[in-house]
């Protein structure tokens, strides 16, 4: 069970997604949450495929906060960082990530879809290489379906 903050947090990072797919763009949303815990600091929706949710929310963050500050800083998504966003959130010094469902499993909705070409590398092995012990949390039974329900229905009517 997880507390009801990481719940709150990443079901908004899937209402950000939903304003990712009013935008015209593909069903990503990030959420970055002050170290109080309850104070929301940015959102971000997806681009394009190299202005990911959460690498354009770690850019953002380390131009507007220090390092010292984001580490204790939580950045929420939905769906587990892919190894580009990691690497982003890891030089952006954000110090704990929260995700709803794996990246594995959003495999599983985009299978070979062009538009979505999944590297199979999860977030804790870009973080395990690295100097910094980010705290990972996920996936999150309590948000995992109704991420796999969002991500599920943009894919299948993608084609």
């Amino acid at each position: 069970m997880h507390n009801a903050a990481d719940i709150k947090f990443l079901r908004l990072s899937n209402e950000v997604a939903r304003r990712a797919i009013a935008l015209g763009n593909h069903p990503f949303g990030a959420v970055l949450v002050a170290p109080d815990n309850e104070t929301v600091l940015l959102t971000q929706c997806n681009i394009d495929t190299v202005n990911h949710a959460e690498s354009t929310l770690a850019r953002i963050a380390a131009s507007n906060f220090t390092p010292d500050y984001l580490w204790d800083c939580t950045l929420y998504t939905a769906v587990e960082p892919c190894c580009m966003c990691a690497g982003t959130i890891y030089w952006a010094n954000i110090g704990r990530v929260v995700y709803g469902m794996s990246e594995a499993r959003m495999l599983a909705c985009t299978g070979n879809h062009h538009e979505n070409p999944t590297m199979s590398l999860p977030a804790s092995s870009v973080f395990a290489h690295g100097q910094k012990d980010i705290v990972l949390i996920g996936p999150v039974q309590e948000v995992e379906e109704e991420t796999l329900s969002l991500q599920q229905a943009f894919w299948q009517a993608r084609g």
